[in-house]
């Protein structure tokens, strides 16, 4: 079989530059593609919504692939475990409602089965500022990460969708950047981001599902970053709620467009 090198460069610029072409107007922008962003991915592409993950690392999976110290195991709860199986994730009891899996086949699983549902995953790539339209985030401005990494001055470019979650955890990226840039007042008890509190995982587990919720027009936080955003406690090397966030900022954004009587992207 003969190869041509011109060949192979084309077919990766031709086909990639449609799949980004096909990222400017999307239903839903996930920014950060740890456990709860490949987990709304999922939820969301499923069920026909255009999707698109933008993840500013070469991998994608977050803190999940070092489970805890690097040993590559992570814990979660009874819960939980309906969702990890629902991805083809093999499961052992610990003690009790203590559950243990890979972190390597938990992030390939959910990453596999993203991408099967019709979810764009888009690597190396950073989201910069918002699109801000009629007080609502109406879309990402991006640009490649090894731009911010090598300092240079290049212009990014813009996306539309409908909805944005902020799933970047402790960081709460994009929330950080549309409070510090347009100053506006957040669903939060204060109106501004809180900032994390230390570890208490079982408390951080309970409340990350209360703070799973829309803090902006069209911004959402799931995740890490739901505490971060709320003033909950850190979990630490405990991922079930992570995987339940996700699941759940998917079915509100299904609802609320249900709601809505709107379409999905064509």
């Amino acid at each position: 079989m003969k190869l041509d090198e011109n060949v192979i460069s084309k077919a990766i610029i031709e086909t990639y530059t449609a799949k980004l072409l096909s990222c400017l107007e999307v239903d839903v922008e996930i920014v950060g593609g740890g456990p709860s962003g490949l987990t709304a991915a999922y939820y969301l592409a499923r069920a026909g919504l255009k999707t698109t993950l933008y993840e500013r690392k070469l991998s994608v999976g977050g803190g999940m692939w070092g489970g805890a110290a690097m040993m590559n195991e992570v814990v979660f709860q009874e819960p939980a475990r309906p969702v990890f199986e629902e991805f083809g994730i093999r499961t052992s009891r610990y003690a009790g409602d203590y559950y243990t899996a890979s972190a390597v086949e938990c992030v390939a699983a959910l990453t596999l089965k993203a991408c099967q549902a019709g979810a764009n995953i888009m690597n190396l790539i950073s989201v910069e500022d918002v699109v801000l339209h009629n007080n609502r985030v109406s879309g990402l401005v991006l640009n490649w990460s090894a731009v911010g990494i090598a300092g240079l001055h290049v212009d990014p470019i813009a996306t539309r969708s409908r909805f944005v979650v902020d799933a970047t955890g402790h960081d709460m990226a994009v929330v950080e950047v549309l409070s510090r840039k347009a100053g506006v007042k957040l669903h939060t008890a204060s109106g501004q981001a809180l900032g994390e509190k230390p570890m208490w995982a079982e408390l951080g587990e309970m409340q990350i599902m209360d703070n799973t919720t829309e803090v902006f027009p069209g911004l959402y936080v799931a995740g890490m970053a739901a505490n971060a955003v709320h003033g909950g406690y850190r979990m630490g090397a405990v991922f079930g709620g992570m995987i339940l966030s996700g699941r759940q900022v998917a079915q509100m954004i299904i609802d609320q467009l249900k709601g809505s009587g709107d379409q999905h992207q064509s």
